[in-house]
């Protein structure tokens, strides 16, 4: 479309000037024509009339009749096939080859008559009154033979319309001419403008290519006028482009990267108030996809009426705005700041940063500082009371003061027992205790812990069976460790058992064939639902088992075990109706085996 414009604004305007200089040029040449014609008729018409007078002057001279004059006339018209009239000098006519002389009026008046009286000779064109015909009359004197009053006049008349068909005849050449110079005009112009046109056709199709997104596109100059120049600027435009765009698509690519990578979440809210654009961590904060958030009003997305407000603050009053905000349907405690953006873009910029980790963390804190000095306070106050009573009363009794050391003694195991506890489970969860994964058998796991604690199955009266299927094969474990997570959760199993109760240890695969499960089930208390899911925690002992002692680390100590084997641990339990804790375990073959063989 922009190649066939040009070459319309090229051809059109050739083609009107082509056509304006021959229209004018063919007016001229009519009027050039037509006047030399007119200019040669009345000289041929002058030089016949003389001669025609030259026959007719001594007739005339010697007052000739009309009956002799009329009959010249007519034969004269013949031989110059142009009417011819002959004139007395007061105007009357003698004879005429068109017309009888006698029913013609006077021609004293006539134009070319008067000229012809005055100077000898006369030339007029009008319209003739008697033929009804625009003629052109050409009149010459003839000398009279006294002094200088005319003995006549001879005159030739030649009709024009020979006159008018040969400057049709021209004007026909002269359009012919028109039309053949203006076709082969149009086809060079044509040709012009194509050769104008391409170069800017390429130059189009270039520019749309880089508009596509093909910034290498260049085209080569193949002249040095204003094409080439312009050609050569265009390829300097697109370089400078697509440096530009590649320096710009950088710069975005690490933008996003950025914002993909951010742990805080980010939105970027306009004028109007609706998300023009949010990172990952937002959308996981807010819990929107992308799509969902895009397009939509702030409240909308965050659905929470501090963090509304808190942006209204900040439209309000122009400046940044900060709080933290505990969104507890969503178990989320973020910092958020919402600033104004000042610039090209105007809107506002709001960060979230996720504080539910460090809160969490604190209370952790919190509840192991409460718990440690809920545990430690009932030893320590039992030596006291202990350390007291043997300073008041038992040194002189040392049957008691043995009793009462025999307590302090069992007391100082517990607090021991406490802190090796501790120790091991914070050097497991900073992972400066090294795993030995080898492949072992399960009952070379399982049959350490149950024989160690033997004694107080038996001692309890408690029924304790161990079913390990033979078809299960070995596992991938460091089976000292195993054997501990097994002996924490019989030890607990024991515990919360009254006596004649039984106990099972029995193993299953799990579906897919990677992991096997052991179950450690009993038939005791069981666990109350609104302790179970804190079972596992550092401390957390449930009611039921303030009173059964044991430092509230042994689940802690087991869940970290197993989850630094890759498998997971969990409780299902209800209260009067005993307990099952269940744990996965890998096995060693397969992808677990090519990654010991890596390890």
């Amino acid at each position: 479309m922009v190649s066939h414009n040009i070459r319309l604004r090229i051809a059109v305007p050739y083609m009107i000037l082509i056509l304006a200089a021959m229209g004018i040029l063919s007016i001229y040449l009519s009027r050039v024509t037509r006047a030399n014609a007119v200019q040669e008729l009345e000289e041929s018409l002058l030089k016949q009339a003389r001669a025609v007078a030259e026959v007719a002057g001594p007739l005339l001279q010697e007052g000739g009749e009309p009956e002799e004059l009329d009959p010249l006339a007519r034969r004269w018209a013949e031989l110059l096939q142009a009417r011819v009239t002959i004139i007395a000098g007061d105007g009357t006519v003698l004879g005429d080859s068109d017309e009888p002389y006698a029913t013609m009026e006077g021609h004293a008046l006539r134009p070319e008559v008067q000229r012809a009286r005055l100077s000898g000779s006369g030339v007029s064109i009008r319209t003739s009154e008697t033929l009804q015909n625009e003629m052109m009359y050409a009149a010459v004197r003839v000398p009279g033979s006294q002094g200088d009053t005319p003995a006549g006049f001879v005159r030739i008349a030649l009709a024009l319309d020979l006159v008018e068909a040969r400057l049709v005849r021209l004007r026909n050449l002269i359009l012919k001419a028109a039309v053949a110079t203006t076709l082969v005009a149009f086809v060079l112009a044509l040709l012009i403008a194509e050769r104008t046109a391409r170069p800017v056709r390429r130059l189009t199709d270039v520019a749309r290519r880089m508009a596509a997104g093909d910034l290498e596109a260049r085209l080569l100059p193949r002249s040095n006028d204003e094409i080439g120049t312009l050609t050569r600027t265009f390829n300097e435009m697109g370089e400078q482009l697509r440096e530009q765009m590649t320096t710009l698509a950088e710069e975005r690519a690490r933008l996003a990267m950025v914002l993909e990578l951010m742990a805080d979440g980010l939105l970027i809210v306009d004028e109007a108030g609706q998300v023009r654009l949010l990172n990952p961590a937002a959308a996981r904060l807010l819990e929107v996809t992308r799509e969902e958030a895009l397009g939509r009003s702030f409240a909308e997305v965050v659905r929470h009426h501090e963090l509304i407000e808190l942006y209204q603050r900040c439209v309000e009053r122009g400046q940044e705005e900060a709080a933290t905000v505990d969104m507890a349907q969503r178990n989320l405690f973020v910092r958020a700041m919402v600033t104004p953006l000042r610039g090209v873009e105007r809107g506002c910029l709001v960060i979230l940063q996720n504080l539910t980790p460090i809160r969490r963390l604190q209370t952790v804190r919190q509840d192991f500082i409460s718990n440690l000095s809920h545990e430690l306070r009932t030893p320590l106050a039992s030596l006291k009371a202990l350390v007291e009573t043997i300073r008041d009363s038992a040194l002189d009794d040392p049957e008691a003061a043995h009793r009462f050391l025999d307590r302090a003694e069992f007391e100082v195991d517990a607090l021991t027992q406490m802190v090796q506890e501790l120790l091991e489970l914070t050097r497991i969860e900073s992972g400066k205790i090294p795993l030995r994964l080898s492949p072992a058998p399960l009952h070379e796991v399982i049959a350490p812990a149950v024989e160690r604690l033997e004694s107080q199955v038996e001692r309890k009266g408690l029924a304790l069976g161990v079913a390990i299927p033979p078809e299960i094969g070995p596992v991938l474990v460091d089976a000292p460790r195993i054997s501990q997570v097994v002996g924490n959760l019989l030890h607990n199993a024991i515990k919360f058992t009254p006596e004649g109760g039984r106990i099972d240890i029995w193993v299953e695969p799990e579906a897919g064939g990677d992991y096997v499960i052991v179950h450690v089930q009993d038939n005791g208390v069981g666990i109350p639902a609104l302790d179970l899911p804190r079972v596992f925690e550092r401390f957390y002992k449930a009611d039921r088992a303030r009173s059964s002692g044991g430092t509230g680390l042994g689940l802690a100590i087991a869940r970290h075990l197993v989850q630094a084997h890759g498998g997971r641990i969990w409780a299902q339990s209800r209260a009067g109706e005993g307990s099952t804790f269940s744990f996965t375990l890998p096995l060693a073959n397969g992808e677990h085996e090519a990654q010991e063989a890596r390890a």
